[in-house]
């Protein structure tokens, strides 16, 4: 069995790992002298600090759900299959939903620590790993809305099958 200092070097060691994929960092590791896992860790650990203690909550946690969506979103508009589309798709269809909820709800104001749930709920979300976003949607929105959009013979179901014809 491991210890804990074991385990947090090798989670270490795995973060520098995939940092060193981005030669920005690389380069800035280089120039600084300071290890780019450290500063990634201290920014991360700064940006859960602002976000848990409510100091610009709302920005950063809806920063973190547009940022590296984002990206990815963009990634997949480059790219020549439809999966990674509806990925994104389904990411910002649930991420829409949300924020709607949350500003019908005034969900901020009724529940402690929301930044800290909806940060997390958002990383969930969009790291593809995860495939929260999906969940999310099979579980809720599809049952609440899959009649409207999945009736045989309705016009959306024509639209659907004349979009799978051309691609």
């Amino acid at each position: 069995m491991s210890s804990v200092q074991d385990r947090a070097q090798h989670t270490i060691s795995q973060i520098d790992k995939e940092l060193s994929k981005y030669p920005v960092l690389n380069d800035f590791e280089r120039q600084t002298s300071v290890p780019k896992v450290y500063v990634f860790l201290g920014l991360a650990a700064l940006y859960t600090f602002l976000v848990f203690f409510n100091i610009a909550g709302s920005f950063l946690t809806n920063f973190a759900g547009f940022l590296l969506p984002s990206y990815y979103s963009l990634q997949a508009l480059f790219t020549r299959g439809s999966t990674d589309d509806t990925h994104w798709l389904t990411y910002w269809v649930v991420y829409g939903f949300l924020t709607v909820f949350e500003s019908a709800v005034n969900a901020p104001y009724w529940f402690p620590f929301y930044y800290i749930f909806k940060f997390v709920l958002v990383l969930w979300m969009s790291l593809p790993i995860t495939n929260g976003a999906q969940i999310v949607f099979r579980s809720f929105l599809e049952p609440l809305f899959a009649r409207y959009f999945r009736e045989p013979g309705s016009a959306s179901a024509n639209l659907r099958a004349q979009a799978n014809k051309t691609m």
